[in-house]
C-alpha cells in the first residue's frame, strides 16, 4: 500500500503505471472515454536528490522507499535493502501451536468478490501467538484511521480488507527503543533502516509470502508492534515479480503513523505525485510532466489548454484555500506547480486530498473495483419472467430511490438505472430487482436486451473520462419465448 509513485533512481516505463493495482474487468460502454483516461493517468518520474541517498553500504538488493522523518512533515526517498539484515543467532522455530496460528487469514471487511474489489492485506509483525488478538484490534484501528479520511470514507464499499496472522517469537520489533535492540520477528521489521531512526523496513520476500495467503493482494500494509513513530512506503515491487507494487509499513500505537499509509495509497491508487520539494532540485526544465497533480502551466494556460485540473480552478478546496497553480511540486521548487498550497501529498499535517487529488483517487478506486454485481449470469439468455437482482456497492444512493437508513453517506452517489434495448425505463430507477416483463419486454418473437447501469454521480468527479470509469453496466439477452428461466 505504500508505494512512492516516483522511483528515485530510474524512469519507469509508463506502461508499468497502469499495473500498480490489479485491474478489474470493466463492464461499461465507456471504452472511448476509458482510453482517454489512460492519458490522464500517465505519471511523471523524477530523480531523488543526492542528499536523500543512504549513507550506509548495506549489502544485497535494494529498492526504493519513502519515509516521513517527523509526524506531520514532508517525506524523503531513499534506497533500502529488500531483505532484513542478518540477526544475531538463529531464528527460533515455531512450536506446533504457534505454527497452527501462523498464516491464518481473516476477513476484516469483505464487501464483495475480489474480482470486483480493491483488496487490502494487513499483516502484523512483532506479535507473538498470544498477541494476535492485539494485532487484529490494531489492524481494525489503523484501517479506521485511514478510512476516516475522504475519499476513503465514502468508498469503503469498493475495498476488501484481509488480515494474515504472522506469529513472531518476540514481541515488538528491532530498533525499538534503540538501534542495538534486536528481536526475532516473522517479517524482520526494524527501525533505523539505512541508519534512519523513523524508517521501518521489513523483509519483502517474507511479506510477500504472508500476503500470498490472502485471496488477493492489491495493497499490502505491515503493522509493526510498537508505540514509536515510524513507517515507510516501498515502491516498484511489481518489477521485482510481486503481484502488488508496494508495501506500506507503520507502527501500531503511534497516532500519526496511519497518515503514512494514507499518503502512500495516494501514489499507488491515485497515481499522485509528491507535492513537496527539495531545494537541491532547483528548477524544472523539462516539458509538461505526466503527473496528475503537477504542471508547468499557469491557471490561464490550464484553462486555455483544457489541461489537468482546469475544471477545478477557483474552487474552495477541503485542503485549504482555492484550487490554482502553486509553485513547487514533484520535488522541484521552481518550474512546476501543484493544485493547492497544501494537501496530504505535500505534508502529513494536512489530512485532506485536494479536489484534483480526490478525483484521481476515486478514479483509482474504480479502476480496481466495480460498483455493480449480480448472481444472474449475463452470458446466458433469460426469459421475460426471470427475476434479475443486482447489488450496487454499498456507497451513497442517488436518483429517485429514497435514501436507505444506515446507507453510506458522503461523496459517492450511486445512481441505478435500467434500460431495454438502450431506452431507459425511468419508472425503474433505483430498483435492485426487476423482471424483463416488468420493464415492458414481451414474448414477441424478437430478441431484446436488458441493461442495469450504476453511475457514481458524485460532485467530486468533473472529468467525463473519470465519470465513465465510475460507470458500470450489466446486460442480459432476453429470449423471445415466454418460458421462464
Amino acid at each position: 500500500m505504500g508505494y512512492a509513485l516516483v522511483v528515485p533512481w530510474e524512469h519507469p516505463d509508463p506502461k508499468e503505471l497502469s499495473m500498480r493495482i490489479r485491474p478489474r474487468a470493466r463492464r461499461t460502454a465507456g471504452v472511448t472515454a476509458g482510453l482517454a483516461l489512460a492519458g490522464l493517468l500517465a505519471a511523471t518520474a523524477t530523480t531523488a536528490p543526492a542528499s536523500a541517498a543512504p549513507a550506509g553500504t548495506d549489502p544485497g538488493h535494494r529498492v526504493a522507499a519513502e519515509y516521513f522523518p517527523d509526524p506531520g512533515g514532508s517525506g524523503r526517498t531513499v534506497e533500502v535493502p529488500a531483505a532484513a539484515p542478518a540477526r544475531k543467532g538463529a531464528a527460533a522455530a515455531l512450536s506446533a501451536a504457534e505454527a497452527a496460528v501462523d498464516g491464518t487469514v481473516g476477513g476484516q471487511a469483505v464487501t464483495g468478490p475480489s474480482d470486483d474489489r480493491l483488496d487490502v492485506v494487513i499483516i502484523g509483525d512483532g506479535y507473538t501467538a498470544d498477541q494476535q488478538d492485539d494485532f487484529h484490534a490494531d489492524a481494525t484501528a489503523k484501517w479506521a484511521d485511514i478510512t476516516a479520511l475522504e475519499p476513503y470514507k465514502s468508498y469503503q464499499g469498493l475495498f476488501n480488507v484481509w488480515t494474515v496472522d504472522a506469529v513472531s517469537h518476540d514481541s515488538g520489533i528491532s530498533g525499538d527503543p534503540g538501534p542495538d535492540t534486536v528481536r526475532d520477528t516473522a517479517l524482520g521489521s526494524y527501525f533505523w533502516c539505512s541508519g534512519i531512526e523513523r524508517l521501518i523496513c521489513a523483509d519483502i520476500d517474507k511479506v510477500a509470502a504472508y500476503a500470498a495467503e490472502a485471496p488477493a493482494a492489491d495493497l499490502v500494509v505491515v503493522i509493526a508492534n510498537s508505540t514509536k513513530y515510524g513507517g515507510a512506503g516501498y515502491s516498484g515491487l511489481q518489477a521485482e515479480g510481486h503481484p502488488f507494487n508496494g508495501v506500506s509499513t507503520l507502527s501500531s500505537d503511534h497516532p500519526s503513523s496511519s497518515l503514512i499509509a494514507a499518503h502512500e495509497i495516494g501514489h499507488s491508487v491515485g497515481l499522485l505525485d509528491d507535492e513537496y520539494t527539495y531545494d537541491e532540485y532547483g528548477t524544472w526544465t523539462g516539458g509538461e510532466p505526466g503527473g496528475i497533480n503537477s504542471t508547468t502551466y499557469t491557471p490561464a494556460q490550464l484553462t486555455e489548454k483544457r489541461a489537468k485540473w482546469y475544471r477545478w480552478l477557483g474552487q474552495a478546496d477541503p485542503a485549504g484555500g482555492t484550487v490554482g497553480a502553486y509553485e513547487g511540486s514533484a520535488y522541484y521548487p521552481l518550474g512546476l506547480y501543484r493544485p493547492t498550497d497544501s494537501s496530504i501529498m505535500r505534508e502529513l499535517s494536512n489530512t485532506e486530498f485536494n479536489l484534483p487529488g480526490r478525483e484521481a483517487m476515486i478514479a483509482g478506486f474504480y479502476r480496481a473495483g466495480n460498483a455493480l454485481s449480480s448472481a444472474v449470469d449475463t452470458g446466458t439468455a433469460v426469459g421475460p419472467g426471470r427475476r434479475i437482482a443486482v447489488k450496487p456497492a454499498d456507497l451513497g444512493t442517488a436518483g429517485h430511490r429514497p435514501h436507505r437508513p444506515g446507507a453510506a453517506t458522503g461523496l459517492a452517489r450511486i445512481d441505478l438505472r435500467w434500460y431495454v434495448d438502450g431506452v431507459e425505463k425511468v419508472f425503474a430507477r433505483g430498483r435492485t430487482s426487476v423482471t424483463p416483463a416488468s420493464l415492458g419486454v414481451r414474448p414477441d418473437g424478437r430478441g431484446h436486451e436488458v441493461t442495469a447501469e450504476a453511475v457514481d454521480r458524485t460532485d467530486a468527479i468533473r472529468d467525463p473520462a473519470v465519470r465513465a470509469l465510475a460507470t458500470d453496466t450489466l446486460t442480459w439477452s432476453v429470449r423471445a419465448t415466454g418460458h421462464r428461466r
